[in-house]
């Protein structure tokens, strides 16, 4: 950016008003996304947390859980909540633990009783779809992520019909069965949408707009998709 001599500002958010008057060539709007929220009776009940409420740390987190939405953030969201102290990823005897890894081969083949630590949690992993939870994850990482949450007694759950949300917890139905989650909170996993507020204004105002990324295109986000079509647009200008 220094090289460039690109300005930067920070700290400001920016109105479709103050990029018309500035008459510029062209507008490029990489916003990104925002988190969707579903439509559900009580959604908008104390207890009902985004999923940036809870990775950034903004908000505390009760000991019962139900998760919306078993996609990618889904497992995110239910491996940070299930794991307490550091993580496998950056403790390795942690992760060894875990895994039934004998590093020094005291056992035949170097493997060891796998022994997940408890978690801190009671969490539920909800999803629409009948589908099995996870079969939209890597093909060679998903049954990790899938093992990681069943060794800390994490319950799995699809078909899952989201029927309200109120003091008592989450109301479902499941096989045409009602039931009660009695969860503490419950976080939206439920999926993005484009963060494209600005564009609507400024196509009005006949500037030359364009949408790369989580802007143009929400689902299954795709770094390499976002970074390809930065520099597409950028080599056309």
């Amino acid at each position: 950016l220094e090289l460039g001599g690109v300005a930067l500002q920070l700290g400001h958010r920016v109105e479709a008003a103050q990029l018309i008057e500035g008459g510029y060539d062209e507008i490029v709007l990489a916003t990104g996304i925002r988190p969707r929220v579903p439509a559900i009776d009580g959604v908008d009940h104390p207890k009902v947390l985004g999923y940036l409420d809870v990775l950034q740390g903004d908000r505390p987190v009760g000991e019962r859980v139900a998760i919306i939405g078993a996609g990618g953030i889904g497992f995110d969201v239910a491996e940070y909540l299930t794991h307490a102290g550091d993580s496998g990823a950056v403790a390795p005897r942690k992760f060894y633990a875990e895994w039934g890894i004998d590093t020094d081969y005291a056992r035949a083949g170097g493997l060891a009783q796998p022994q997940a630590q408890p978690s801190p949690r009671r969490v539920h992993l909800l999803q629409r779809k009948s589908t099995k939870v996870g079969d939209q994850l890597g093909k060679t990482t998903g049954w990790i992520h899938r093992t990681s949450l069943k060794a800390r007694s994490v319950a799995m759950g699809s078909g899952v019909a989201y029927e309200r949300i109120d003091d008592a917890g989450l109301h479902i139905t499941v096989d045409g069965q009602p039931q009660l989650l009695e969860v503490d909170n419950v976080v939206l996993c439920a999926g993005q949408e484009p963060q494209r507020e600005l564009h609507a204004a400024l196509s009005a105002a006949g500037c030359s707009v364009h949408l790369i990324g989580g802007a143009d295109v929400a689902a299954e986000l795709d770094a390499k998709r976002a970074i390809l079509q930065g520099t597409t647009l950028a080599a056309s200008l």
